[in-house]
């Protein structure tokens, strides 16, 4: 059962089939196809007639020209036909990919913390593209072949039935070899698609940490992990090559067997009288309207073997449970308390991160984080931006869990600054406006307001295009000063409820550093924040600070307190504040 359910095509049409099939072009396509086939089902019987009717000194005149017609509306059909079955094709896979980056925009961080974000890319972009080339490419050439291959074995069964079955014995053969064939290239190609997904993801990640690379002399390095990737690649590649290299002869080698053994017997047949020379080169012409397509079914077979390693990667994206972003409650959390009631959580079931962690906050609170890396302070801001649900215990907002709210209107009323300031490749406007659906409603008047709070004003004004500034990749273009700025700048946008920041002067100059924590102050008034602190001088005047170590908090209270009760928090304070 399980080697039945692994061959199976039937996952691959369920997903195909799933898509937004485009019903029309379709119909069209296939109406098309089935009249090409129709009409040029019709060329060897004039070519007989014409043929036959030979002589000397005249062709018939009519036949040639019903002949033209023939292949001037075969030729218009044959157009019609690859057109929109093309368009079925890609509209189907089109869906597919949409549904695919729609599903990687819905997936839970825990899930990108596991795959590598190269590796999701050659699923969206390789895997997509192995099932395009499948619909677009083969399947128009595989519908119009069968109906082709139909009829002409009817026709030729109706003018001969022997050579027919002559030429027909070939089929069993040639299924006896290509099926195990067909499965030799599923397993390769999917092992070839999982190593191309590795090799993507390889270069990817060393190419978006390329001055690491170069700050860390590993050129070498790289360079022998991208040479392994490549070596592994070539080797399924042949793989590949050596199936092809034996299906392609093969075929050649049965096609000219059967062709020599119909000539050949077709000619004893002309010479005793018992079939006519335009029958003979009737019933040619049918074979080779047989032949061509029984090539492009080769193709289309191994296609279909590939399509089905690169639609079980799809399927399990696809399958993989998501965020709930717009289920839930609408509500405005300001001035709402948050309760965390014995909340623990861990990354997989052997490791626990946060034990039966308990604390409140009040609104227009600040709260700090403090410990040792490693005890569980951006778990829990993982927590509470519901990038993570706890493992047991609950975060509240009032009376209300947090997990009963829209992860769209959570989010929206969160403020995050963290240590690094991720930034998008775009301009400083882009990057402002990023994610508010109102983002083109926003006038520069607002934009520049936000900027000055932030004290980003006047580095903005510097540059030739101001707010059209473009930042580069991560935002290389700007200094770490001028990244946190701007990401101050849209919180400030946003107006948030309430704020988590990441430490976020710990990698600035001083003088960058001063200009941050002005902003910064401005940003935290009145709204209830959150602070995880590397440094215990900008945190010292907090409403509460949390020690946390090993996943517990072991100390909690305002700066003077912990350093009475609290014998490591008193020595992280002498190392820093003395």
């Amino acid at each position: 059962m399980e080697t039945k359910n692994k061959n199976s095509l039937k996952p691959f049409f369920s997903l195909i089939l799933s898509g937004k099939i485009p019903r029309l072009a379709l119909a069209i396509g296939l109406t098309a196809s089935f009249i090409t086939t129709l009409v040029g089902l019709s060329i060897p019987l004039l070519t007989r007639e014409m043929v036959d009717g030979f002589s000397a000194n005249s062709i018939n005149m009519a036949l040639a020209g019903i002949l033209a017609v023939v292949f001037i509306i075969q030729a218009i059909c044959d157009g019609f036909s690859t057109y929109f079955l093309s368009y079925a094709g890609q509209k189907v896979v089109a869906s597919l990919r949409e549904r695919m980056w729609f599903k990687l925009l819905r997936l839970p961080v825990r899930y990108f913390d596991e795959k590598r974000s190269g590796e999701t890319v050659s699923r969206v972009v390789n895997d997509t593209g192995i099932v395009e080339s499948l619909i677009s490419d083969h399947f128009p050439q595989f519908v119009s072949g069968i109906i082709t291959i139909v009829g002409s074995v009817i026709i030729l069964l109706i003018m001969d039935w022997k050579m027919t079955l002559l030429m027909l014995v070939a089929v069993p053969i040639t299924t006896f070899i290509m099926i195990p064939l067909g499965m030799k290239m599923h397993n390769i190609s999917k092992t070839l698609q999982d190593e191309t997904a590795s090799f993507t993801g390889n270069v990817q990640q060393t190419l978006s940490e390329i001055r690491l690379m170069k700050a860390s002399n590993a050129e070498h390095t790289e360079k022998t992990k991208g040479l392994s990737g490549i070596s592994k690649l070539f080797e399924y590649g042949l793989k590949e090559a050596r199936i092809f290299a034996l299906v392609s002869p093969f075929m050649h080698l049965v096609i000219m067997i059967v062709i020599v053994a119909i000539i050949g017997y077709g000619g004893i047949r002309v010479a005793d009288g018992t079939m006519s020379a335009g029958s003979l080169i009737a019933f040619l012409l049918y074979l080779f309207q047989i032949v061509f397509p029984i090539t492009s079914f080769t193709m289309f077979f191994t296609q279909l073997q590939k399509a089905k390693g690169a639609t079980e990667r799809i399927i399990e994206i696809l399958n993989t449970g998501e965020e709930e972003g717009q289920k839930g409650i609408e509500r405005d959390i300001a001035n709402e308390p948050v309760r965390v009631e014995n909340v623990s959580f861990s990354y997989s079931n052997d490791e626990p991160v946060l034990h039966n962690v308990s604390f409140d906050v009040e609104p227009g609170q600040m709260i700090a984080f403090v410990g040792p890396s490693g005890g569980g302070k951006t778990t829990m801001f993982g927590l509470l931006e519901r990038f993570y649900e706890p493992s047991s215990g609950v975060i509240k907002i009032g009376e209300t869990p947090i997990g009963e709210l829209s992860m769209k209107s959570w989010r929206s009323q969160i403020g995050y600054v963290s240590q690094d300031s991720p930034m998008m490749a775009g301009t400083i406007r882009e990057n402002l406006c990023y994610g508010l659906d109102n983002a083109d409603e926003i006038d520069d008047q607002k934009l520049w307001e936000v900027a000055e709070m932030a004290f980003a004003a006047d580095f903005i004004k510097q540059f030739p295009d101001r707010l059209d500034t473009e930042v580069g990749e991560r935002g290389v273009k700007l200094s770490g000063g001028q990244r946190q700025r701007i990401a101050i700048a849209r919180a400030f946008l946003r107006d948030p409820k309430m704020l988590m920041m990441d430490e976020a002067t710990a990698s600035l100059d001083s003088q960058s550093e001063g200009i941050v924590q002005q902003a910064l102050a401005r940003l935290m008034e009145g709204r209830t924040t959150f602070v995880i602190a590397h440094r215990l001088s900008t945190i010292v005047n907090a409403d509460q600070i949390m020690f946390i170590e090993k996943g517990e908090i072991t100390g909690m209270g305002r700066h003077h307190e912990l350093i009475a009760s609290h014998a490591l928090y008193r020595e992280f304070a002498e190392r820093q504040l003395t």
